[in-house]
């Protein structure tokens, strides 16, 4: 019996050949924590009488989640991480270094084939470049970094045939906001979300992440891309370590199996309070937006900052309106101010904040006020996620994000191109 990617993925790592159900010891090749959850990991680590990191090249903390510190409380618990990471000796990414899920992979620590476990939902992000890589609890990940390993229960796997080339004014924003709309936000729970099609092959490796970002909106534990040349040739750009693709064997079982022909897809909106609320752009435009944000794990790479700044430049975000942008990492912010495009965001009227989550998680930069309509680049939108639980947060993708913004209502973007 052929096996899914997920399958495959951890037989290699547990050394056992399994399938989905079965619960494998399976090793680590990349342990991650990010501020929201690195002290409760330290502190487990303590409890768990931990003494040293499993190996340091294979352990880091990433300081992006408040991000300068906008609190004393929470400039202690950054202090703590920056202390266990001077002890063991493991990468801390410090303020203004960017977001975990944008660092973790471009800074080569991730590569096809890996198992990877991060104290953050989103983790399943690496899995656009064919990693198993999945979202764990600070307990979990105290273990995973004094042992190297962790239990697993193998997934079942729901895999996703997206054909058709998307239009012009479409992007991969829409097109997991539709998916996720169409299973619904426990569609896909505890399973192996695994994308493949003619529509997957024409993204760029910066669109796949988006989709594999947002698998855990459907439930997902991953969410899961064969490696093609676009993603050979990406990872060694960014990485020196020898790696080994995984493709899906064409007899593997899975779970379930959904078709899709996007060809005719339109821009899409998940409206509020739930990811899968998702409407396409048709049916709500007109709705009055005070904010916007472009960045977040989700779309804050410089494909998405491209994206936004065609729209941006020439013209004015409109009276009575704010946009935040929050390049995803330093060295994003940097390009992005070689390409111009830093001056496309301030001229039109934007603040550009620094590298990191910004205002996704709702501790600083940019929480709305009471009643506020927000439309966001991010992956929740749920009651208080920007911090202010009698706001209200639409989704969508950058292009959707700025022509709302010039407007002042949701828009289109394609009425802008």
């Amino acid at each position: 019996m052929g096996k899914t990617i997920a399958e495959k993925i951890l037989s290699n790592k547990s050394g056992q050949d399994v399938k989905a159900n079965d619960i494998v010891v399976a090793n680590l090749d990349f342990v991650m924590g990010q501020d929201g959850t690195s002290p409760l990991a330290i502190k487990a680590f303590t409890e768990m009488q931990g003494v040293k990191v499993f190996d340091p090249t294979k352990v880091a903390m990433v300081i992006d989640h408040s991000a300068p510190s906008p609190l004393q409380g929470v400039s202690e618990l950054h202090h703590q991480m920056r202390t266990f990471a001077s002890q063991q000796g493991i990468r801390l990414y410090d303020i203004g270094d960017g977001v975990c899920h944008q660092l973790v992979p471009e800074q080569g620590h991730v590569v096809s084939g890996d198992l990877v476990i991060g104290a953050d939902s989103h983790t399943c992000t690496y899995g656009a470049i064919n990693a198993f890589s999945t979202g764990v609890g600070s307990t979990d990940l105290a273990a995973g970094i004094i042992s190297g390993k962790l239990w697993f229960k193998v997934p079942e796997t729901f895999k996703f045939v997206v054909n058709g080339k998307l239009p012009v004014g479409v992007y991969s924003k829409d097109l997991i906001l539709y998916l996720i709309g169409d299973v619904t936000a426990d569609g896909a729970t505890y399973m192996a979300a695994e994308y493949v099609g003619e529509a997957i092959a024409d993204l760029s490796i910066e669109a796949r992440f988006t989709i594999s970002n947002m698998a855990i909106e459907m439930g997902a534990k991953c969410g899961l891309m064969e490696a093609d040349d676009r993603t050979e040739e990406w990872v060694k750009q960014h990485s020196k370590r020898e790696f080994q693709p995984v493709k899906a064997d064409q007899d593997a079982v899975y779970a379930q199996v959904k078709e899709y022909d996007v060809s005719q897809l339109e821009p899409q909106v998940a409206c509020p309070h739930t990811v899968d609320n998702v409407s396409p752009v048709s049916q709500v435009a007109g709705t009055p937006i005070q904010q916007g944000v472009i960045g977040t794990c989700t779309n804050g790479r410089m494909e998405d900052l491209r994206i936004a700044a065609r729209l941006l430049k020439g013209r004015k975000i409109a009276k009575g309106t704010r946009l935040v942008v929050a390049p995803a990492s330093r060295s994003i912010f940097l390009q992005a101010i070689r390409e111009g495009l830093i001056e496309v965001f301030v001229e039109a009227g934007a603040a550009v904040v620094t590298p990191g989550c910004g205002p996704c998680v709702g501790t600083h930069n940019g929480v709305p006020s009471d009643g506020e309509n927000v439309i966001s680049t991010a992956n929740r939108n749920f009651k208080g996620r920007m911090g202010n639980n009698k706001a209200f947060i639409y989704l969508g993708s950058p292009a959707t994000v700025a022509a709302s913004i010039i407007a002042g209502q949701i828009t289109d973007p394609r009425e802008f191109m």
